[in-house]
């Protein structure tokens, strides 16, 4: 048995793993996917010192206190930048870190230097609600945005994606032992239409595995390709 930790990217919740949660349960491993504080029903909990430190910790105590150790580590999206805090506070709880078409950050970058272009936009399209600054406000619809085109998907996605607070988008990742992380092992799936050729650090980052798939999807291929998705995160359970 394998234990799989997951974890969502901006504006989702621990929700958007179900479809493979329940794939990878069936093949008789243990799933968690943790929301982040002030995401998806833990939306209550939204605050103005809601960052990609507090996302960080949200993962290393369900680690902690839920004593989890040789896991794989994955994240998507905005989700990159939170693992790999993770992996460098607790690099002896994690067998493999997997990117899935995610933030590929290095010491002292936030999610807004990694795509500028893409978080200006989101930032542009932002309120500040209860002082706190939101971005990827809800809307009809919205799940198209993520590259989900059936619409069953995209009215399930209606009822539960939620705003995300820039502050973590914003925030610089540190680490204490960069070195130390590299040295985990880890597995890049991308979605081949997300992939920025024309930008050569970042497509090499997308592809610094030592396993790397690629997937012909939208960004949210948790939902549009989970049977591709759940059968890569279970090879790599035999690697």
């Amino acid at each position: 048995m394998t234990t799989y930790v997951l974890v969502h990217g901006g504006g989702h919740g621990g929700w958007c793993w179900q479809k493979i949660a329940t794939r990878l349960r069936a093949a008789g491993h243990e799933v968690h996917t943790p929301t982040l504080t002030g995401l998806g029903e833990r939306s209550h909990l939204m605050g103005p010192d809601v960052g990609l430190d507090t996302h960080i910790t949200d993962v290393v105590n369900l680690i902690c206190f839920e004593g989890l150790n040789d896991m794989i580590l994955g994240g998507h999206s905005y989700g990159g930048m939170v693992i790999t805090g993770v992996a460098d506070r607790v690099p002896e709880h994690i067998r493999r870190l997997v990117y899935l078409d995610a933030a590929h950050p290095a010491n002292g970058q936030s999610l807004a230097d990694v795509t500028p272009s893409l978080m200006g936009m989101a930032r542009s399209m932002g309120q500040v609600i209860n002082g706190v600054e939101l971005v990827l406000l809800p809307m009809e619809g919205a799940g198209r945005f993520y590259g989900v085109e059936d619409d069953a998907d995209v009215a399930w996605m209606d009822k539960r994606l939620t705003a995300h607070p820039w502050k973590s988008f914003e925030d610089k990742l540190r680490l204490t032992d960069e070195r130390r992380l590299r040295q985990i092992p880890r597995a890049n799936i991308n979605c081949i239409p997300t992939m920025d050729p024309d930008d050569t650090e970042s497509h090499a980052r997308q592809r610094d595995g030592d396993r790397n798939y690629e997937i012909e999807t939208g960004h949210d291929l948790m939902i549009t390709e989970p049977d591709k998705v759940a059968a890569i995160l279970l090879e790599l359970a035999d690697v």
